[in-house]
This record gives structure tokens, C-alpha cells and sequence, in this order.
């Protein structure tokens, strides 16, 4: 078992996120403190520990090994990861639930959720409570609160300071994709009786966009960031994918800017890494040359029944004979999804990020729940580069990082820019940036594009094929109107077996009721 490096204390002050007894409260009552904030910002080094939880917010549930000692109370009592995974992928093209009643995903699955669907919600409070935690660091994070540091200190503490900023953004940018008009809180805001705004999409966006131009310049270059930690490559491609998806949001488009992005963070030095598979396995903090930016996942030091473990275990069938979970480095199969047929039906003969496990599976669903139906997806491992199982999963969890942000992304969503109209691209460099994902998949240049290939239709198949199972797909889908339509339609899709057509209103997750009783400043579109 490997002893990976995390360049910053990942237990966080267990005092600072004390249970939740509710998730109906208005935001800024959470979490709970039983030490006081001036006790805790006292040290340089607690500071790094608060940072730390918020980093650690996304990947685990609590203080306790795989989220004991919750630190909210929840429906399904999963981690921020976990949620976000199944509300991006359980309702596309690539992904087909298995226990759709005893894991509640049927509404999810189907496209049929509504303002109580138990995902939406755990999704929804996780957002805020990370969110709730940013603003409580930021408030002691003011240049008054550190004045009395050392220089050298208060120069780290900046460092710290943008990192907030940035994972802040970075959860509201999550919350405007999820659910578009939302309640807006930050550090200036009055701490107990408080009840937030609604902002609107438009609004959000600016201040997501303001906040990241702002907060990159004190965040460590590519090259200098401790391994773990939000770069300002990492908010540089925040940036391109909120431009990207700028005019579903807010009706302007922005590829201008999602190119001028894209090339600030290219310009910070990432290069391919050579061997895709690499990428997912339990070795892939080693490819800080691609990820951009990664969450910590740790058999000893983080340990999560989510994330990543989540997908390592859930994408192995628990029921078939043929497939051997050790190849893959776990001691247990979940059985919680497989692959929905269209997605395998994109590669071609010769492409290797083709990862499905083929043998006694059809391809196709006539019974979504049914293991024997759907391949099982083998893109991510708990393996070591040496082909060794990483941890012991039945116990501990995978040693799997999950890559947030990656380099094939900022290519894509460059060549997606350039088609989309955006000034200062190129699109010979955009036919290079794509073709050279292309070369890494066949090996050699057999897959290599043309440029009258090129096409905002190929691109959303590319993206498929080269981002699958790394929580992209429902965002893709919806920028290229597909995922409520009737232009595509996948098998299960709306609930029936052709797929079909469903109401616009899915292209956006409700508020759930429970924070509805509580706000009156918000409300539901058509829910």
C-alpha cells in the first residue's frame, strides 16, 4: 500500500463542522461551532487546516473514516462527489443505475425527478455547506484579521485566501450549472438570522467570473502549487468552462473569452500524459503533466465510500462469474451501474480509451436494473502503474485521485470555442489539439481528423469518448440541446425503452422543497 503525498493537512478541525440536526435552516447557521473563530485563526497552520476541509468537503462526509462523524446530516449520507457523479451522469447517455429503488435513482435515471428527489437534495445542502465553509474562512481572512502575522506568513495566508475564492467559485459554478437561479451568501453577510437572496443566473456568473479574475493572481503558477491544490491552472479552466456554458446560462455568449481562457491555462506548461489509462488508476498523482487539478482520494488519510471508490467499485458487476474485480484492484464489486449501449457505440476498432468489460454482456437494455445487460465500464482502477492492487477496498477504500480538471478538457473545450465563433482561435490549432487526443487513443495517427471533420457534432461525440464517467456528460448535453429533446434520444431515456423527449425543465434540478419552506426569497421554475 502506497503512502501518497498531500501537500496540506487533510484533517481539518474536526470543532468547525459539528452535525447538523437540519438541513432546513437558512444557510449561514451551519455548521455549528463549538470552538470559537477566535480561538481556531490563531496559527498559519490552523488556517491550512480549514483549508484543508474544504479541499477534503468534496470527497469525504465527515471527520471519521469514510464519513463517520458526519458533518450534515443527509438522505443519502454520501459525499459532495457522490452526488454530483450520479446527478451528471445517472440521467445521460453513458450511464444505466442498477438498484434504481433501494439507491433512490430512479427520478435521476429517468428524468423524473422532482423537488424531493433525495439526490437533488443531498446535492444541493452539500453545495451550501461547502459553500458556508469558504465564508467562514474568508471572514477571518481579511488583511485586517492577519495583520498582526509575520510577512512571511501573511504572504502564505494569501496564497490560502485565493484557494477559498477559487473553491468557492467553484461550488457555486456547481450550483449555477445544477439549478441556475439560487440563493447567494458570502463573507460580508451577517452571521445566524439571515435569510439570502435569490440571484438570478446572469448573476451568478459575474460574480463567479469576477471572483476567479480576481483570486487568480495569488494562487500559485502550475509549476509551483503543492499537489492537491487549486492552481491558476485550475482557474483558468473554471473559467473556460464557465464561458463555455455562458449562453445556456445567462442567453450571452462568451467563446471569445472561452478561447482567451483556455490559452492562459494551456500557457502554464501542462502536456499530454502519454498513456491514458494512467489517468485513472491509483497511481495518477504522478500526472500532474495533464491534471490540472485533483482531489485527494487516500486509503489511509481520506477515506471515501464516494468519489472515486464509488466509481471503481460501482462500475464492477457483482453478479457476473467472468469478471475478476482484483484485475482491477478491489476486493469487492458494488454492481451499481454499467454502461448505457449508445455510449460503446461511439468508439471505433482501435480506439483504447474504449474500456468496457464485453464478455457474456449485451451491449443494449431491455431491463435497465438487469447486470447482464449494459457492458461494465473498466476506465478507472484502484491499480498501481506496476499493475498492483493499491489498498485493500474492502476495508479502506481506493487510492484513486479523482482529476477535476484535465488538459484534454481545456483541448476540447478550445476546438468547441473556435467552432462556436469565438475570436482569437485558430482553427488549424484547434484540428491539432484534437487530433493530438486522437493519436494518444489509436496509438499513431490512424484516428486523426480532417479539417472538413470537424464539427461541433463530432465534438460532442469526442468529448464522450475521451470524458466519459468524469461528470461532464449532463452539462454536454444540454449545451448542445440534447439532453431534453428529441435531437437525441438513448435507450431509457425519459423512462421508456426507445427513449423519448422530456419537458425543458429537466435541463435544470429543482430547489428542494425543505429549502424552499425555509427561504421565501426562492422559488421554482415549472416544479
Amino acid at each position: 500500500m502506497k503512502s501518497k503525498k498531500i501537500a496540506i493537512n487533510m484533517l481539518a478541525l474536526a470543532a468547525l463542522t459539528m452535525p447538523m440536526a437540519s438541513c432546513t435552516s437558512d444557510l449561514d447557521q451551519y455548521p455549528h461551532t463549538e470552538t470559537t473563530s477566535q480561538q481556531v485563526y490563531t496559527s498559519a497552520e490552523n488556517y491550512e487546516s480549514v483549508l484543508g476541509k474544504i479541499y477534503t468537503s468534496m470527497v469525504t462526509t465527515g471527520q471519521g473514516k469514510g464519513g463517520l462523524n458526519s458533518d450534515l446530516s443527509s438522505n443519502m449520507g454520501y459525499d459532495y462527489m457522490r452526488c454530483y457523479f450520479n446527478l451528471q451522469e445517472c440521467g445521460t447517455d453513458e450511464v444505466a443505475s442498477t438498484w434504481l429503488s433501494g439507491d433512490k435513482t430512479s427520478g435521476i435515471t429517468y428524468l423524473q425527478w422532482d423537488a424531493n428527489d433525495p439526490w437533488v437534495s443531498d446535492m444541493y445542502y452539500r453545495i451550501y455547506y461547502n459553500i458556508t465553509l469558504c465564508n467562514e474562512f474568508l471572514r477571518n481572512c481579511t488583511d485586517t484579521k492577519i495583520s498582526t502575522f509575520s510577512d512571511t506568513d501573511q504572504q502564505l495566508l494569501r496564497h490560502y485566501r485565493a484557494e477559498a475564492r477559487f473553491m468557492r467559485a467553484l461550488f457555486y459554478y456547481h450550483a449555477l450549472d445544477l439549478f441556475r437561479n439560487i440563493p447567494f451568501v458570502d463573507e460580508n453577510d451577517p452571521v445566524g438570522s439571515f435569510t439570502p437572496p435569490r440571484y438570478t443566473a446572469a448573476q451568478t456568473a459575474a460574480f463567479i467570473e469576477s471572483e476567479l479574475k480576481s483570486a487568480v493572481t495569488d494562487m500559485y503558477p502550475a509549476s509551483e502549487c503543492p499537489y492537491g491544490r487549486a492552481s491558476q491552472g485550475a482557474a483558468y479552466t473554471l473559467l473556460a468552462k464557465l464561458y463555455l456554458n455562458d449562453e445556456v446560462y445567462t442567453g450571452q455568449a462568451k467563446y471569445t473569452e472561452c478561447i482567451d481562457a483556455c490559452n492562459n491555462a494551456i500557457a502554464q506548461g501542462y502536456t499530454l500524459e502519454s498513456d491514458y489509462s494512467k489517468l485513472f488508476n491509483a497511481d495518477n498523482d504522478k500526472r500532474t503533466n495533464e491534471i490540472i487539478f485533483a482531489l485527494p482520494v487516500d486509503a489511509q488519510k481520506t477515506v471515501s465510500w464516494g468519489s472515486t471508490t464509488y466509481i471503481i467499485c460501482g462500475e464492477m458487476g457483482n453478479t457476473s462469474s467472468d469478471l475478476n474485480v482484483a484485475d482491477y484492484g478491489v476486493k469487492s464489486a458494488w454492481g451499481m451501474f454499467r454502461s448505457r449501449g449508445e455510449l460503446p457505440a461511439k468508439f471505433e476498432t482501435g480506439d483504447n480509451r474504449a474500456k468496457f468489460f464485453t464478455k457474456n454482456q449485451t451491449q443494449y437494455l431491455d431491463d435497465i436494473t438487469n447486470q447482464s445487460q449494459g457492458y461494465f465500464m473498466t476506465k478507472w482502477t484502484n491499480l498501481t502503474d506496476a499493475g498492483q492492487t493499491a489498498s485493500n477496498t474492502a476495508d479502506g477504500g481506493v487510492d484513486t485521485d479523482y482529476p477535476m480538471f484535465r488538459l484534454a478538457d481545456v483541448y476540447l473545450m478550445y476546438a468547441e470555442a473556435v467552432l462556436r465563433g469565438g475570436n482569437g482561435g485558430s482553427y488549424d490549432l484547434a484540428l491539432k489539439y484534437v487530433n493530438a487526443l486522437r493519436e494518444r487513443a489509436y496509438g499513431n495517427t490512424d484516428g486523426d481528423l480532417k479539417q472538413s471533420q470537424l464539427s461541433l457534432d463530432y465534438i460532442i461525440n469526442e468529448r464522450a469518448r475521451e470524458l466519459y464517467l468524469e461528470s461532464e456528460r449532463r452539462t454536454d448535453l444540454i449545451r448542445f440541446g440534447e439532453f431534453t429533446t428529441s435531437k437525441y434520444l438513448w435507450q431509457w431515456k425519459g423512462g421508456t425503452k426507445d427513449g423519448m423527449a422530456v419537458d425543458n425543465k429537466y435541463n435544470i434540478y429543482p430547489i428542494p422543497n425543505t429549502e424552499l419552506t425555509a427561504n421565501p426569497n426562492l422559488y421554482n421554475e415549472n416544479y
